[in-house]
């Protein structure tokens, strides 16, 4: 699985690589100077912060970097890869991809390689139409780990036991209830009573 520190360590990495500071990475990406600073890795009270999909795509982009060769920064030697499944919204809110935990079954789906992320469940979405902007694009693809720890803050995939598949913002989630921030501001706020959800995931990685 992906860690806090694994993506830190890329991105210093990178910027090593280019032969360049992590403030000037950012610049040339532009993005605010401090968007990688030490002191940005942390919030005030210790937990984590990670750096934004948005902020990666575009250091990528600023320096001609693929997806592949990012996530073999992550341990400076290369990173295992595998064959996961890649399933379709549409296909994902019908019957048969998915089992009562939430993990892939079956087998009728195309498949991408992928950097080996810990979670042998694991699968990529294809995102379809426009109700993620600015996050998420028809077209883009987050991999998904039914197995990670889902916590406030996450951006999680969330399946309905009606059918309907959300991809949102954890808000805030009790023993009885769900609360989902949309990342579209043209979309509503979810909140859901535990009983109507079927599965909920952490998205680790958009590739876009």
């Amino acid at each position: 699985m992906l860690t806090h520190a694994q993506i830190w360590r890329a991105v210093d990495r990178l910027a090593e690589q280019h032969g360049l500071s992590v403030s000037a990475l950012a610049k040339r990406a532009g993005l605010d100077a401090t968007t990688f600073n030490r002191s940005k890795r942390e919030a005030p009270d210790g937990r984590a912060r990670w750096p934004s999909t948005e902020s990666i795509a575009k250091i990528l982009a600023a320096t001609g970097t693929g997806l592949d060769d990012f996530m073999a920064l992550i341990d400076g030697t290369g990173t295992a890869r595998r064959s996961i499944p890649l399933i379709g919204f549409a296909q994902a809110g019908g019957g048969g991809y998915f089992d009562d935990a939430g993990f892939p079954v079956g087998g009728s789906w195309d498949e991408i390689v992928f950097p080996n992320v810990g979670d042998e469940h694991a699968y990529a979405l294809e995102i379809a139409g426009d109700s993620m902007l600015p996050l998420y694009r028809d077209g883009d693809v987050v991999v998904v780990s039914p197995a990670a720890p889902v916590r406030r803050g996450d951006r999680v995939v969330v399946k309905t036991r009606e059918g309907e598949v959300l991809a949102k913002e954890l808000k805030r989630r009790t023993a009885r209830t769900v609360e989902l921030r949309s990342l579209n501001s043209e979309h509503p706020d979810r909140l859901l009573q535990e009983g109507e959800i079927a599965w909920i995931a952490r998205v680790l990685w958009a590739s876009q």
